[in-house]
């Protein structure tokens, strides 16, 4: 693993596949990271995520409980992952909610896929292996292997041209 620690950075129980690269400003917490992957300067990635190998995690991304990205992923900057379809402060006797409180809904990132910067992936959703989502997209469906999406909510545009 290649980073120099500072004081704002927090790495807790995590597991770091070797040649893995972590930037300054991380977040991370009780989640995995795939060998020779890049963590960006201020991501977050929560507990119980898992980052595959290969994969480039541009600043200021989100990847929250119940995300699993597979190997040679690309997300881009400012991607905010969702795992709570119905999220409240309080329960309704006024209490603020706990983790009993939800039901976790788990998002797929499949091999090879891209996710442009700015996109917001709701969870219960698989994004297929060399998808690419477009900048801005709002993922709310299942994007089929091979597919661009693009839009809110995001729809499929064309297929991938490599």
């Amino acid at each position: 693993m290649n980073y120099k620690p500072t004081h704002l950075q927090k790495i807790r129980d995590v597991e770091i596949g070797e040649g893995a690269t972590i930037c300054d400003f991380v977040n991370l917490y009780e989640c995995s990271i795939g060998a020779k992957t890049k963590i960006g300067p201020f991501v977050e990635i929560q507990k119980n995520a898992k980052v595959g190998e290969r994969c480039k995690i541009s600043s200021h991304t989100f990847i929250c409980e119940g995300v699993t990205i597979e190997d040679e992923v690309f997300v881009g900057h400012g991607v905010v992952f969702v795992n709570d379809r119905y999220p409240k402060a309080t329960t309704e006797s006024g209490e603020l909610t706990t983790e009993a409180d939800w039901i976790l809904r788990p998002t797929l990132v499949k091999r090879g896929a891209s996710i442009g910067s700015g996109a917001v992936i709701m969870c219960d959703v698989t994004i297929g292996a060399k998808a690419l989502v477009g900048a801005g997209a709002v993922v709310t469906k299942d994007v089929p292997d091979g597919m661009i999406v693009v839009g809110n909510p995001a729809r499929v545009l064309n297929k991938v041209v490599n």
